[in-house]
């Protein structure tokens, strides 16, 4: 019933009217048979490519974030690097993501924008690339990248991390697990009518659970 009445606050969008291309790049990555598996409605959000500069826009809320205090000190220690992970522990504050086709590297942009009461929004840039080992990674800046795993599970496309690596040149080198967050996992998950959730959680092998924050987001109208 929560869900439901969150998801009912955001009004159906219209239709886009950005030039869509069909994108095999997620679907490669997963065998018919998971693929299959999901709703019609994630082939359709992760099978869209845009041309070359045009953009996506997500408009949602934040409806859960928790962080445990070792999680909140990772979180702000991460500033250094960009802070790419969530800082702020408000619920009901809007939320906007953008995903723009990224012609450089043949991957795509994302930016995430979490508004805050008392200050100015937070923003997260990253960069998801088809490449490395998994054949995806997500790349946050100051040569760190974070190989992804994509899997269907429950009619939910996951993303799990598999591995950091610090990119000096042409170097790249893994990062020992002592200098990483722990497992990372991004979960989309279609809730109908339009709408979707991004679960975000990071999970520590020795200090369990640090970081979890959803969303429910809508396609925003051209």
């Amino acid at each position: 019933m929560a869900s439901a009445s969150r998801i009912s606050r955001f009004p159906a969008p219209a239709p886009s009217h950005a030039r869509l291309l069909d994108d095999p790049r997620f679907r490669a990555l997963l065998s018919g048979e998971d693929w299959g598996r999901l709703p019609v409605a994630i082939w359709r959000r992760f099978s869209k490519r845009l041309a070359d500069g045009r953009t996506i826009v997500y408009v949602g809320e934040v409806d859960e974030v928790w962080h445990s205090r070792i999680g909140w000190w990772l979180a702000q220690l991460a500033r250094v690097i960009g802070g790419p992970l969530p800082t702020g522990t408000e619920t009901g504050v809007p939320m906007i993501v953008t995903v723009t086709e990224d012609a450089a590297t043949g991957g795509q942009a994302w930016t995430r924008i979490c508004a805050r009461r008392d200050r100015f929004p937070q923003v997260i840039h990253s960069s998801k690339r088809f490449a490395g080992p998994s054949g995806l990674e997500e790349y946050v800046g100051f040569g760190l990248r974070m190989a992804l795993r994509l899997e269907a599970e429950n009619e939910a496309l996951r993303f799990r991390s598999v591995g950091y690596t610090l990119q000096l040149g042409r170097l790249r080198l893994p990062l020992p697990e002592w200098l990483t967050p722990g497992d990372v996992t991004v979960t989309h998950s279609d809730l109908g009518g339009g709408a979707f959730r991004f679960t975000l959680e990071i999970i520590h092998p020795r200090f369990g659970r640090l970081i979890r924050q959803s969303a429910v987001f809508r396609e925003a109208a051209s």
